[in-house]
């Protein structure tokens, strides 16, 4: 097959259509997440459901687990039944469906909207991360490079989103606005992701015939074969990723719980003497991620043989979010010791090390379960990798529920000591990971 170089930066056509796909998809569950525990605990007077802060974290908690663990099913279900190209198509229709549930005042369809959600996005994520990954030929050395550019279209609709649901929720003041115009318009940008998706299916046959070519337990006539030894040790290896991967999106993933709730109640919203929603700190972790994409992807291309392996991009990033926490710490003894707003930069400051540490570990981990699961498991492979960040999001709200009974500067001490401590255990494991992944840098 001919190498597609005519997208862009020489990158195969199907990345650009796979990229606004995302880009939208992200648009509305980022623009959705990023008022959730708001609505919920916010008052019935101000529009919300009046929950304690406890309940609110942990339904936030089972939700956002959720969307990720539906992602097993959702590579099954491709790599058996129906392909990724159609659950990618099926899955952004019931996650629209599910925003505008959300739209609707009413008990019922708020658990129907994010029911929908979850099941949407089950089918959408795992797969459309694996079409990425078929793009690209199995030695294709411009893999990690277009992983990272997908990525920065995942946050440019993240950072975007939370500006105009923030606004439209909260008001730009942060004090108006309608809950239900927010989520509306979640599900406004979902279906633009659709309608974008279908139009450039052409670009993206490269993608479809290498995962037709694949050996799959659905083809009749095929037998499946045994792993072998090799397959085995790269399984493990993803199983090593799966163990930090967890750990890191526990800590990262407080950005829509717990420090939301820093932002909302303890943080001075405003900015060159104007107010602002407390959503829209949701934007910033984002914005530096399209700031810096680029940077990272250019850097891991031009050290070539001196790019750090992904183990090692692992351990970085463990580290970097435990240092993220361990910053707070100060800005949360201020705010819980003397009952002032502190500034927004403590938080601005939490997000930019957040996404160093997001950049070392996310984009690569996408890209290192493509390169080590076995094609014919590809799909569920890929479902497996987003578990660790189901299971992350369950953890990170467990820990958020515990936001109002709990010394702050000790909760967010005790995250920062966890993911530190674990990246150095990751720092003295590298060389026996590596000898499990086989040649796979």
């Amino acid at each position: 097959m001919t190498t597609d170089r005519d997208g862009w930066a020489g990158h195969p056509k199907g990345l650009s259509t796979l990229f606004f796909t995302e880009m939208w998809e992200r648009f509305s569950y980022y623009g959705m997440r990023a008022l959730l525990i708001l609505y919920m605990t916010a008052p019935i007077a101000a529009g919300g459901l009046a929950m304690e802060t406890s309940q609110a974290a942990s339904i936030y908690g089972w939700y956002t687990s959720g969307v990720y663990a539906a992602a097993i099913p959702g590579g099954f279900i491709a790599d058996r039944l129906i392909g990724q190209y159609r659950s990618v198509l099926i899955g952004g229709i019931i996650i629209a469906l599910g925003h505008f549930c959300l739209a609707v005042s009413s008990m019922p369809f708020f658990y129907l909207g994010l029911s929908l959600i979850v099941i949407g996005t089950g089918l959408l994520k795992p797969n459309i991360s694996t079409m990425v990954g078929s793009l690209y030929d199995e030695k294709d050395t411009r893999r990690d490079a277009g992983f990272s550019i997908f990525y920065m279209g995942i946050n440019l609709g993240a950072g975007i989103a939370p500006l105009i649901t923030g606004a439209l929720a909260q008001g730009l003041d942060g004090k108006g606005g309608n809950w239900h115009w927010g989520f509306a318009a979640a599900g406004v940008g979902m279906t633009l992701g659709v309608i974008q998706y279908v139009l450039g299916k052409p670009r993206l046959a490269p993608a479809m015939d290498r995962l037709a070519a694949a050996p799959t337990a659905r083809k009749s006539g095929v037998p499946a074969q045994p792993f072998t030894a090799v397959e085995w040790k790269r399984i493990a290896a993803v199983g090593v990723f799966f163990m930090a991967a967890v750990l890191f999106w526990s800590a990262f993933e407080q950005a829509g719980s717990s420090l939301n709730l820093f932002a909302d109640r303890m943080t001075k919203l405003e900015a060159l003497g104007r107010p602002f929603p407390s959503s829209w700190f949701q934007a910033i972790n984002s914005a530096f991620l399209i700031a810096l994409a680029p940077v990272f992807a250019w850097v891991w291309v031009s050290l070539k043989k001196r790019e750090p392996s992904s183990p090692a991009k692992f351990t970085i990033g463990l580290l970097f979010v435990g240092l993220g926490f361990l910053l707070l710490v100060p800005a949360a003894t201020m705010a819980q010791g003397s009952g002032v707003l502190v500034s927004p930069w403590w938080l601005v400051g939490v997000y930019f090390l957040h996404t160093i540490g997001e950049l070392c570990l996310s984009p690569v981990g996408l890209s290192v379960v493509t390169k080590l699961a076995p094609v014919r498991i590809a799909g569920l492979m890929m479902g497996v990798w987003f578990l660790a960040t189901s299971i992350g999001n369950k953890v990170g709200g467990y820990v958020a529920g515990f936001f109002d009974s709990f010394p702050l500067p000790s909760l967010f001490g005790a995250v920062a000591g966890t993911t530190i401590g674990a990246a150095v255990i990751l720092a003295l494991l590298i060389k026996p990971i590596r000898r499990l992944m086989g040649g796979i840098h």
